[in-house]
């Protein structure tokens, strides 16, 4: 229907409602007397008039009636009132008197009829309509604002094949009591009883301040059951109109970490990068080209990738010439191992900050092949770092690990060896050295989701090491921002580490990998297959005698690292060739928990 016939079938409908309640209110007061008198026909007329007018200003004709609620009742309340109290008025001037008991009768029943004409739509449409509708009953978690709108929204919504059936919330003020007629049955604590009394298939969590701790909370809790678990999107989100309140998002692996990620100091990144120029070495894996998507927010006045692969950096380049095009983009193919290359890189670019994010990072792999450990992390690291020094950079930041606290295998060892590198660089150059630890990296290429999730799309099992294996874990944005949040603070020889919360068990992580990707433990079995060589059960931010209690930023502390051998360090790069894998591991776990301590540390 038009807008013009559905006014115009309104104004009708609200024109016999007044007329009707009008008489029908003198009928009952004097049922023997003539109805039309002079009195009755002008308070008609003036009645008639002055609710369509007051219907107009309250927008009574605009409303969509299948949605209506409180507001649209408050609309009917004002222009009904208002209306009768214009015909007293007249009344008054005309006769001189009020039909007070007439007008009074009149207001009850022109709000009862035009109340009723216009929710009688949405009574018969939520319980006669949208029931005959075949619809997966719904269990909303948050009966706040958030959850009260999704609600609402699905019970008005043709298209939505979710009904809503009960709400959970942790306030007790709330349980035991009907929002939008759907029972607040209880906190968390209920929501395995209650998929299983309601017959409940969907689970939306509706609470949009929650923290990751307790999302996961809840999460465990909706993961006793059969139930699909879906999250609210972002309120800003909704609010800007990118996606709608009933577009509901799975519940990522990335949610449940049990922290809230670190904000940045805005002011005080740009001020190091904005007009600058940034290079950033291992610019295609997964650290290095999320550092150059953030760094290229700050618009530097040059961004310089530089990798070893031509086709990851490619990747990035392309991708960020269409996400930035304003941004001034280099690209250098080039290996950190080539020393000559990394010199004649760094005079030629004159970069002013330094990201240093290549190296071997996968435990196993350099457990098999330690010298190529050495050769990318530490002697590639000694290049870049004295690259950066004969050129007069301003910053150096370098990406570490949580494996290179007491470390047990050799990536943890030349990662240990070339923080060693970079604070001995810190101490002889104007350069500031600087390096960022974080643990386990979610998403990252060699990271344990990936391979679950490809394990589960391949049928299982899900394999996990140990039951009783932890690790911190942190989002690749979280990693990169901590890594620019460093190169701020840097003064020159810290090592920074983000405060990551409780560590995570691997089982659980796999477990809940399995929930989410559709699945139960019967259908993709989770085995165990026994620790690999150099893995540790349980990571280290930092070492008992690198501890600073107090932080330096929201989240990130500053370790104070024990002094470094570095001559013994340069003395085994010298001569690595010369030995067996063997060998060469014991001499690169022995230099990096300091266990050589021949020679003294060069002074600045």
């Amino acid at each position: 229907m038009s807008y013009r016939k559905r006014v115009a079938a309104l104004m009708t409908v609200d024109s016999l409602i007044v007329l009707t309640a009008i008489f029908i209110s003198y009928f009952l007061l004097i049922p023997s007397a003539n109805p039309f008198t002079n009195v009755l026909l002008i308070s008609a007329i003036t009645l008639l008039i002055s609710h369509h007018l007051f219907a107009h200003k309250y927008k009574l004709y605009k409303k969509v009636w299948q949605y209506a609620s409180i507001s649209e009742l408050t609309g009917i309340f004002y222009a009904v009132t208002f209306s009768v109290v214009v015909t007293g008025a007249v009344q008054l001037i005309l006769f001189q008197q009020i039909a007070l008991r007439t007008l009074a009768i009149t207001w009850m029943m022109h709000i009862l009829f035009i109340g009723g004409s216009r929710f009688s739509w949405r009574l018969f449409r939520d319980n006669y309509i949208q029931p005959a509708l075949n619809k997966t009953n719904t269990l909303i978690i948050g009966a706040g604002a958030a959850g009260t709108m999704v609600a609402r929204q699905l019970q008005h919504s043709q298209e939505a094949d979710l009904n809503p059936v009960a709400f959970i919330d942790d306030d007790f003020a709330k349980q035991h009591l009907e929002v939008l007629n759907l029972p607040v049955v209880g906190g968390v604590e209920e929501i395995e009883n209650t998929v299983k009394q309601l017959n409940v298939e969907h689970i939306i969590i509706a609470i949009p301040s929650l923290s990751r701790a307790e999302l996961n909370k809840i999460f465990q809790e909706c993961s006793k059951t059969k139930a699909k678990t879906q999250i609210l999107p972002r309120i800003e989100d909704i609010m800007s109109g990118k996606v709608a309140v009933t577009q509901f998002q799975d519940v990522q692996v990335e949610d449940l970490l049990g922290r809230d990620p670190v904000e940045l100091d805005i002011d005080g990144i740009e001020e190091y990068i904005k007009g600058k120029t940034v290079l950033v070495t291992g610019a295609g894996g997964s650290i290095g080209s999320e550092i150059c998507r953030q760094i290229s927010i700050f618009s530097p006045n040059e961004l310089v990738l530089l990798g070893h692969g031509e086709n990851s950096i490619y990747s990035i380049e392309m991708e960020l010439r269409r996400t930035a095009p304003e941004l001034n983009l280099s690209t250098e193919i080039a290996d950190v191992q080539d020393r000559e290359k990394m010199f004649s890189i760094m005079a030629n670019r004159k970069p002013h900050v330094i990201f240093h994010a290549a190296a071997h990072k996968h435990v196993p792999l350099m457990e098999r092949n330690p010298e190529e450990s050495v050769k990318n992390n530490v002697i590639g690291t000694k290049n870049v770092a004295e690259a950066a020094d004969a050129a007069k950079v301003n910053t150096f930041v370098m990406v570490s690990t949580d494996k290179a606290v007491n470390p047990t295998s050799v990536m943890g060892a030349t990662k240990r060896i070339a923080e060693m590198v970079v604070q001995h660089m810190d101490l002889i150059s104007d350069t500031r050295f600087v390096a960022v630890r974080f643990g386990n990296v979610l998403g990252s290429r060699g990271s344990v989701i990936p391979l679950f999730k490809e394990q589960i799309q391949n049928g299982g099992p899900v394999t996990v090491t140990h039951p009783d294996m932890v690790r911190y874990f942190m989002t690749i944005p979280e990693a990169s921002r901590l890594v620019l949040q460093a190169g701020a603070l840097a003064e020159g020889g810290e090592v920074f580490v983000l405060d990551m919360g409780e560590p995570v068990k691997i089982v659980d992580l796999a477990k809940n990998l399995i929930k989410l990707s559709g699945y139960t433990e019967d259908e993709i079995p989770i085995r165990f297959t026994g620790m690999r060589p150099g893995e540790k059960m349980f990571e280290e931010l930092l070492g008992k005698d690198e501890v600073h209690d107090e932080q330096v930023y929201p989240k990130i502390y500053r370790g104070k690292t024990p002094e470094v051998n570095i001559n013994v360090s340069y003395e085994l790069v010298e001569r690595f060739q010369h030995s067996t894998k063997e060998q060469l591991r014991e001499e690169l776990l022995d230099i990096a928990n300091f266990r050589v301590r021949e020679l003294s540390v060069l002074g600045k």
